[in-house]
């Protein structure tokens, strides 16, 4: 089975970090978003993944494609690397690595965290749509079923048709099947929503040729598209994977923790008060200061501050601030 994982966009929402960083390559807890959906699906899938296609925007350089291969050998998985060179939409960001749709094949696009208590089966079914109950269907789009069979997607629907979100994974036994919708699309000019080529029309297509959809259900949908999200995202995987768990306070002297927080390799931390929610990557430093529900990224230096809802970029220096701060990766503040 191929997972293919468009990620070409430049994440504008969470900048400054996406000027250095695609976003689903960002650190959650000490992992980075494309890991953790990696993760999830060896976790809950009943398939095993052989390659991974990333499909990259055109500036990604070849230190985003290390980062990628390594991760994938990680998983006992063969990188492939697709560039979509202009962003036209979620089907155009698919017919990138068409040369890879053929057989089994499940697509994710690296916006979001989810995970389900239940393994996810995919038998007898020409594809799987992964859904989450919302609150508010109108902003999203949204599957129609009947029992665990997908009868009809409509996109923000004005009336209460559904309440079941589509996240953006989905798993086709044919991939060839999908591929020859999509071009359906951009060889007559079909588009949707943005006057772009939706994945969602491709499916629409399938649907209405007999092909038999169902759905399958996820306990946990987690977003990490903005600044905000990225924080809230990190505070719910902290809680989820560190809860209560305490720091040495040997390792750390003259300092105090208060749960959660998560420490990556060689982080330094002397007279400061972390916590809660606190992320601190590999190498991070921090001295004199009281930090509280933030992410500060690796080699980060703070010093004499008192920093909280803040994100800190990569060898990023602050010093002498208060309050909130997002500053990306080797730059320097002082107050």
């Amino acid at each position: 089975m191929k997972l293919i994982i468009p990620m070409a966009g430049r994440g504008t929402r969470v900048r400054p970090h996406s000027h250095t960083t695609p976003k689903p390559l960002l650190p959650v807890a000490g992992t980075m978003i494309v890991e953790r959906i990696v993760e999830t699906f060896s976790r809950t899938l009943d398939r095993e993944i052989k390659d991974i296609v990333y499909i990259l925007g055109p500036d990604f350089g070849r230190e985003i494609r290390e980062a990628l291969e390594e991760m994938s050998h990680r998983h006992n998985t063969k990188a492939i690397f697709k560039v979509q060179e202009r962003a036209l939409g979620t089907a155009h960001a698919v017919a990138c690595a068409e040369e890879q749709l053929s057989g089994e094949v499940i697509i994710v696009f690296a916006d979001t965290l989810f995970d389900t208590a239940d393994k996810v089966s995919v038998d007898d079914a020409d594809s799987v749509i992964w859904l989450k109950e919302v609150e508010d269907p109108s902003r999203f789009g949204v599957a129609v079923h009947q029992g665990e069979t997908i009868t009809e997607f409509v996109e923000k629907p004005s009336e209460p048709i559904s309440n079941q979100a589509i996240i953006g994974v989905y798993y086709f036994k044919e991939g060839a099947a999908l591929a020859e919708e999509i071009d359906y699309l951009i060889e007559h000019n079909v588009t949707g929503h943005g006057n772009e080529y939706q994945l969602t029309d491709a499916l629409d297509r399938l649907l209405q040729k007999g092909k038999l959809f169902k759905k399958a259900t996820v306990d946990e949908w987690l977003d990490c598209g903005t600044l905000p999200a990225w924080l809230e995202t990190t505070f719910v995987i902290l809680q989820k994977e560190h809860g209560a768990k305490q720091a040495a306070p040997s390792a750390y002297p003259g300092s105090t923790f208060h749960p959660p927080v998560y420490l990556g390799e060689g982080v330094e931390i002397s007279n400061s008060e972390i916590g809660p929610f606190v992320s601190i990557e590999k190498g991070g430093k921090i001295e004199n200061s009281k930090l509280s529900r933030s992410i500060l990224r690796e080699k980060a230096v703070i010093r004499y501050s008192e920093l909280t809802e803040s994100t800190i970029g990569a060898s990023a220096k602050v010093r002498n601030m208060k309050g909130k701060v997002h500053i990306g990766d080797h730059s320097e503040v002082e107050g």
